[in-house]
């Protein structure tokens, strides 16, 4: 159970949010295909330096054997102590435009006591949009651009965007939640689900980021330096171009899943459906294969060295 303590803790010296700012919303949980999420994270506490307005108490909502925090150990003594965070901050674009931004984990505990806490922050500033993103793997080859599917209360950005409409039962996270209470509430609300390819899901696959905060462009106007990331994604993909053009598996298994994307993409009567994988290696086996490869390549400065 967790510690009895307070949900939250509003920061004294947070300064004056202007009414009407879109609220973005991205926790790590029960799935990240490609890192998307946490890199995500990464991109907005680095590159963005958020102001926060209120702290979540991680004694409320944290289980620490399950997601434990950083111990840094020297020698002989402890050096730093990096505790979990989930803050909602105000935060300015690359063009200097605000918003609003929960970033960090997805709580054990106390969903719907968090969930409340949410949609009241987003009520108390006006916040004009909620857009939040997660991502999942999908039997799709890394060679296409990555869909998304679109759910919530704008129906423009579902139109647009969705590339996959689903009828199912799975597992919720605090964001199907959190959306969920925004839509009952009447608010404007879109998630976005990443559609990553299986085989690199396991991977820290630096498009899945970029797609990310496309689809939070896509949805609030904002606007996000990712020169970084597609620095990085282009490094990547060619590891993993050529890692697929010495196996004949991988390459014949990557055709098939361009055939059967562009098919479905096309809206073809006969095409095969996007999530069968009958007559494909599993994600596992590929996975393992492929991070193998990525993690015995020389780095940039491996090349260097060697040069």
């Amino acid at each position: 159970m967790p510690f009895p303590g307070p949900l939250f803790e509003r920061v004294a010296s947070a300064p004056p949010v202007p009414r009407g700012l879109p609220m973005v919303i991205v926790l790590t949980g029960f799935t990240d295909a490609g890192s998307a999420v946490s890199r995500t994270v990464q991109y907005f506490r680095e590159s963005l330096d958020p102001t926060p307005l209120a702290v979540f108490g991680n004694d409320s909502l944290l289980d620490y054997r399950a997601r434990r925090p950083i111990i840094e150990f020297e020698e002989d003594h402890l050096t730093d102590y990096a505790p979990q965070r989930l803050e909602l901050s105000l935060v300015h674009d690359a063009g200097g435009s605000p918003f609003l931004l929960l970033a960090g984990y997805e709580p054990d505990f106390g969903w719907e006591a968090f969930a409340a806490a949410v949609v009241d922050f987003a009520d108390s500033y006006g916040a004009s949009t909620v857009t939040w993103v997660h991502a999942i793997p999908m039997p799709v080859p890394h060679t296409r651009p990555l869909g998304t599917t679109v759910s919530g209360t704008r129906t423009a950005l579902t139109e647009q965007h969705s590339v996959w409409k689903p009828h199912t039962r799975v597992p919720a996270t605090v964001g199907h939640l959190i959306e969920y209470r925004f839509a009952q509430a009447g608010a404007q609300v879109a998630g976005f689900v990443l559609l990553v390819p299986h085989y690199l899901a396991d991977t820290e696959f630096p498009a899945a980021a970029l797609a990310a905060l496309d689809s939070l462009s896509a949805a609030t106007g904002l606007s996000f330096d990712g020169d970084e990331l597609r620095e990085e994604n282009r490094g990547y993909l060619m590891k993993v171009e050529e890692q697929v053009s010495e196996s004949d598996e991988l390459s014949r298994m990557v055709e098939t899943l361009e055939e059967r994307y562009d098919s479905y993409m096309a809206g073809s009567t006969s095409a095969t459906p996007m999530i069968h994988t009958g007559d494909l290696p599993s994600a596992e086996e590929l996975a393992a294969e492929l991070e193998r490869f990525l993690a015995t390549r020389p780095t940039n400065e491996d090349d260097k060295r060697r040069g």
